[in-house]
């Protein structure tokens, strides 16, 4: 049987996706069949479909996604939908669950179907979510989560996030006030309200004033986009402060690395990990209302190359949501 999905066969600007027909998958023993109702476009799926990757590691990119072409032709990380079949050996979830799941680096979710593994990052949807929300949820809540818990947030802490208006900086701020801590975030002028209405204390417009020049003083500094001034924000950090990264190219990680061995001030970063245990925490979460996914636009499927266009600008609030209809969804 054919499926639709989104295909890229070689590197490049958007253009190069193309909708096509393609082989239905079949799950094997361990897997489910998840029917996709929607999806997102982020930056990391950006990189891959134009094989770019921050300064330094454009070789090591090329290596993982196919020297001469994509390995993988079907992006997409996250993704929500409804399992139609499961594998003879599958218990965790029957037919006509609704789940939310992070394919993550395995990708594949640009398509009406996918055969994910019981025991990946794969979850129940939360009820108080439409698919679009609960597509949005799983690599920014993920990756904020991983590193919020990396520094060891506790309560009363201030914490400071650099991009505070993009998909894992909504989390982390949302996440850090659900922690206790006292949030600071920094964003562009005409996103101050939209952090401010997540739960940010007090905001900061980048365009207007260089945080690092305010004198306060930080526990946590959480870079999400890999621009903050390195110098400066290390000086911003109190005696025993973290400096979270989930961004930079080579020459930042060198400067961590040599930052870690001088100074009682450390700088993290790192790669996250797909637990479906942490997608249960966060639909607790959101179930009780501490927790939302914040969406900019939405595209249907044969828009995917209109909406990596609108990722690249840099101007997104929040997430853009790629729904996938189907002629039977009921």
């Amino acid at each position: 049987m054919k499926m639709k999905a989104v295909v890229y066969e070689k590197y490049g600007p958007p253009d190069v996706l193309e909708l096509r027909e393609v082989e239905k998958p079949t799950p094997k023993a361990n897997e489910v069949l998840i029917r996709i109702y929607a999806t997102t476009a982020t930056k990391y799926d950006c990189w891959m479909r134009s094989c770019t990757a921050p300064t330094g590691f454009g070789l090591l990119m090329r290596i993982a996604s196919g020297i001469r072409k994509p390995k993988k032709p079907i992006l997409g990380t996250e993704l929500a939908g409804e399992i139609e079949a499961a594998g003879k050996d599958v218990t965790l979830f029957n037919k006509g669950d609704q789940v939310f799941g992070y394919p993550g680096m395995s990708m594949g979710a640009y398509a009406e179907y996918i055969c994910l593994p019981e025991d990946g990052a794969l979850a129940i949807k939360p009820a108080n979510m439409t698919y679009d929300q609960a597509a949005a949820v799983q690599q920014g809540a993920l990756t904020a989560l991983y590193f919020l818990r990396k520094a060891k947030i506790q309560s009363g802490q201030k914490i400071l996030v650099f991009g505070a208006s993009g998909g894992v900086g909504l989390f982390a701020v949302q996440l850090a006030r659900y922690f206790g801590a006292e949030v600071t975030g920094v964003c562009s002028t005409t996103k101050l309200e939209l952090v401010k209405s997540m739960g940010a204390d007090k905001v900061i417009d980048y365009t207007k004033e260089d945080f690092t020049k305010r004198g306060g003083t930080y526990d946590i500094i959480f870079d999400t986009m890999g621009k903050s001034p390195f110098s400066g924000s290390i000086r911003s950090l109190k005696k025993e402060g973290i400096y979270l990264f989930t961004t930079y190219g080579l020459t930042r990680l060198f400067r961590i690395l040599w930052h870690n061995q001088t100074s009682s001030k450390k700088a993290i970063s790192g790669l996250l990990e797909e637990r479906a245990e942490d997608l249960m925490f966060l639909r607790e979460l959101i179930e009780g209302g501490k927790l939302k996914a914040v969406i900019d636009r939405i595209y249907p499927l044969e828009q995917a190359a209109e909406a990596y266009r609108y990722v690249e600008t840099g101007h997104k609030r929040g997430h853009v949501v790629i729904t996938v209809e189907h002629n039977n969804k009921t």
